[in-house]
């Protein structure tokens, strides 16, 4: 299917110094989010996150029983919105959580690169999902963007949609390495034509992971897509996100541009695994270490 064509159908990209603005103005209005009710909301919209080359069975089991019992050990508190793992070990975390409403996302697709044969991610997308992946986060073919090969990169999404098979399926753009506003703003809006449920910062495994800046393109694409299709797509920040600091200022950046009907976890995710322990020791007023 031919998706470039239709970027003109959109309005244009901000420019780098506009995006710039944007975040100065929105980082002044980050300060009176830095509360415990907000903490909570983003404790309750983080993807736990365990990507490591040591990962191993037991460890994941493990790090998946911690995430279970989160709202045992605190009641009053919200559990996290689902667990993120390498493929497999999508059976190992649903065995662990199982009836415990929890949701498992496997990375997929070529996970971090996207630089394998289509018939590979194919594979690897529909295997986490019959294995019990609830949602399947890919990474978009960056190579191809930045080769002008649109359609290309937008035709792999497709294909992936179709293999994920009614999991909820996340674009990671990985905008450190598309770089200007422009390329951001296409990758956004080519993976949302092409069936994306969320569109995603980063997979963290480059130098230039999330940043307020591509945050704040994708979530105006995300609001333009919307008004234009009238479907709604998430956006999920990904990628050196640590401080509480950081996670309010994402959640602000998405009730700024795209308002409070955003702020749920179906429609906002922070990928993370440190932010959770500081989110915790926030709302708790002492150093927490539970993961």
């Amino acid at each position: 299917m031919e998706y470039a064509n239709h970027l003109n159908e959109y309005v244009a990209a901000p420019t780098a110094e506009e995006v710039a603005q944007e975040v100065a103005a929105i980082c002044e209005s980050a300060r009176a989010n830095n509360t415990t009710d907000v903490y909570k909301f983003c404790l309750s919209a983080i993807d736990l996150t365990t990507l490591s080359p040591c990962d191993e069975e037991q460890s994941v089991a493990e790090f998946a029983r911690r995430a279970a019992e989160l709202t045992v050990e605190y009641p009053h508190l919200p559990g996290v919105a689902s667990i993120c793992v390498y493929p497999p070990f999508v059976e190992t975390v649903g065995l662990e959580i199982d009836a415990m409403p929890l949701r498992i996302t496997s990375v997929a697709g070529g996970f971090p690169s996207s630089q394998t044969f289509l018939e590979v991610k194919m594979l690897e997308v529909a295997m986490a999902v019959e294995n019990g992946a609830d949602e399947v986060d890919i990474v978009l073919n960056v190579g191809k963007i930045l080769s002008g090969a649109l359609d290309e990169a937008a035709n792999e999404v497709e294909v992936l949609r179709e293999e994920s098979d009614g999991a909820t399926l996340k674009v990671i753009l990985e905008t450190g390495a598309l770089r200007t506003p422009e390329l951001i703003r296409q990758a956004s809006l080519l993976a949302m034509q092409a069936g994306a449920d969320f569109i995603k910062t980063s997979t963290g495994k480059i130098d230039v992971a999330a940043t307020p800046e591509a945050a704040v393109v994708m979530c105006h694409a995300i609001k333009d897509f919307y008004a234009k299709s009238g479907r709604k797509v998430g956006f999920k920040a990904a990628g050196g996100i640590r401080t509480v600091e950081d996670a309010a200022l994402y959640y602000t950046i998405v009730k700024e541009i795209l308002g409070e009907e955003w702020l749920t976890p179906e429609l906002f995710r922070i990928g993370a695994s440190s932010l959770a322990n500081n989110l915790l020791s926030a709302i708790e007023g002492e150093e927490i270490k539970y993961f």
